[in-house]
């Protein structure tokens, strides 16, 4: 099984996984590593292990070595030409009327490739730009356009709360965000509020979703009656952060309850189930099917009795008598033609 480690190339950025070979790394060393795009110069961000081989077949590319001294002076010159770079594209895309930002500029670590990240509303034609551009630099060019998110990534900022915006500083991927998060969590539903910096929802929002979605199971829920020795009191509001309830008394007295502090107390849940078992059996709905019986499994429907001749209701007629002579199966006069 070969030794890998995890390597990114931007701060907060995605994590590539190189095999270590025989060099000696530990987290916080930069080294050479050979990508798609060329080599370039990462930071090891997860320690050495071992690995079972890629069922894929695909196999990973070894770490060339650990950066030197010329490594790291040919970086910052690296660096010092993208902020040149960046502001003559900017200056191209104002020659060109495209509607275009410019974002960010990158070089590879051999200095071939000079790639330029940029966002807009839609498509942009920007070929007669990648041929002046080419022309300028004498390098090849890629032009990459990215979201809002990644945007913000790249620029960084402070967020609602005052602190570095979390994808700049710890996120390497971005996780889904939805409004029920959100909703779940009791928060103004207020674009302004539960938005970022780049305009969707806030990533502290799936942060913080898993401890309040399994703390709400702890709580009782709003309308849930608890008795306790001075008397019962009801469940109007839930604090999830301090795990503690705010019980309202007689008097309309409020109280902030622990967690910890409740009696037992049966939950409001239950309450409604049996009560909407007691109005199903008023509104006459068909009670739950036994657990003998698949839901899915129809009953089984018993065979129609035989409806019994009943007498016909007032004065029965007696019998004709038979003349004498007549045979007794003979049918009676008129049956088969219809007299």
């Amino acid at each position: 099984m070969p030794d890998v480690v995890g390597v990114s190339f931007k701060r907060a950025g995605k994590i590539y996984h190189f095999e270590k070979g025989s060099i000696e790394l530990s987290i916080g060393d930069y080294v050479i590593v050979e990508t798609v795009r060329g080599r370039e110069m990462g930071r090891v961000s997860v320690a050495s292990r071992e690995v079972e081989g890629d069922s894929s077949g695909t196999a990973l590319k070894s770490i060339i070595r650990k950066a030197t001294e010329e490594d790291f002076d040919l970086y910052y010159e690296n660096r010092f030409k993208a902020a040149e770079a960046l502001k003559i594209c900017a200056e191209k895309v104002k020659a060109h009327k495209l509607a275009m930002k410019l974002i960010d500029v990158e070089y590879t670590h051999e200095g071939s490739k000079v790639i330029f990240y940029f966002s807009a509303e839609g498509r942009i034609d920007f070929r007669n730009l990648v041929r002046d551009l080419a022309a300028v630099f004498k390098k090849r060019i890629e032009l990459h356009q990215i979201g809002v998110r990644d945007e913000a990534k790249l620029i960084g900022g402070l967020g609602p709360c005052g602190r570095p915006i979390c994808c700049a500083t710890f996120m390497t991927e971005f996780d889904p965000v939805s409004i029920k998060m959100a909703k779940e969590q009791n928060l103004s539903l207020n674009p302004e509020r539960i938005s970022g910096t780049c305009g969707r929802l806030m990533c502290c929002l799936k942060h913080e979703h898993c401890f309040y979605h399994e703390t709400l199971k702890e709580l009782p829920e709003i309308g849930t009656t608890i008795e306790f020795p001075e008397g019962p009191g009801m469940v109007v509001d839930l604090s999830v952060p301090k795990r503690s309830v705010i019980m309202e008394f007689a008097n309309n007295v409020r109280t902030e309850v622990p967690q910890a502090e409740l009696p037992p107390y049966r939950p409001a849940r239950a309450e409604r189930g049996e009560n909407r078992g007691r109005q199903g059996k008023r509104n006459g709905e068909k009670p739950p099917a036994p657990p003998s019986q698949k839901p899915d499994e129809k009953p089984q429907e018993k065979p129609p009795k035989e409806p019994q001749e009943k007498p016909p209701e007032g004065p029965q007629e007696k019998p004709q008598e038979k003349p004498p002579g007549e045979p007794e199966n003979s049918p009676p006069q008129g049956s088969e033609r219809g007299e």
